[in-house]
């Protein structure tokens, strides 16, 4: 194809940059190089994805609403995660900045049964698992969680919620979890 100069001006002026010019009429970049400077047109500044936009293009609908992740995975649990302006983030955490508009608390997790779902309405940060299963909790028959575990730990400040309702203290579990690993470490 032997585009005319009218032809790579109109599409220049359309603000797509040399290379795109040179793809779709099949001309000659040196040529396309001289007729921006010609026109003393800027060079093309590619507007980049917002984190929002990055993160749609690497999911996929698959039934039930869900949405799959094809982008990267991170660490050795499979976590779905996306590299933007040199920081990592969870693509789940994405998601729900995409349905409610904040920036999470705490983890950031599906709440369906598809693994490592990413749709929106499919995930919660920390504060509303933890709603969602206090409010089990009383759907089931559940009473009000007492105000201090056996340990005498403020549940107001330490007290979470398993998926079925029951209430736990996170801090003694956070703590059976550290003497567990330093008895792995030492070899008892």
């Amino acid at each position: 194809m032997n585009a005319s100069d009218e032809e790579i001006t109109a599409l220049l002026r359309t603000g797509v940059s040399n290379n795109a010019v040179v793809q779709k009429l099949h001309v000659d970049k040196h040529r396309v190089a001289a007729l921006r400077r010609t026109l003393g047109l800027p060079a093309h500044q590619p507007q980049p994805l917002t984190l929002e936009e990055k993160w749609a293009t690497k999911t996929r609908k698959v039934d039930g609403g869900h949405l799959h992740w094809t982008g990267t995975l991170g660490s050795s649990a499979g976590t779905p995660v996306l590299a933007y302006r040199g920081t990592l983030v969870t693509a789940a955490s994405v998601a729900f900045r995409v349905r409610t508009g904040r920036t999470p608390v705490g983890y950031v997790l599906p709440e369906c049964d598809y693994h490592h779902c990413v749709a929106p309405d499919h995930v919660e940060d920390e504060p509303g698992r933890q709603k969602t299963r206090e409010q089990l909790r009383y759907l089931t028959g559940g009473t009000a969680r007492p105000d201090r575990c056996v340990h005498g730990h403020d549940q107001a400040e330490h007290g979470k919620f398993e998926d079925d309702g029951t209430s736990y203290c996170g801090r003694c579990k956070a703590e059976k979890r550290a003497a567990a690993r330093a008895r792995e470490t030492a070899g008892v």
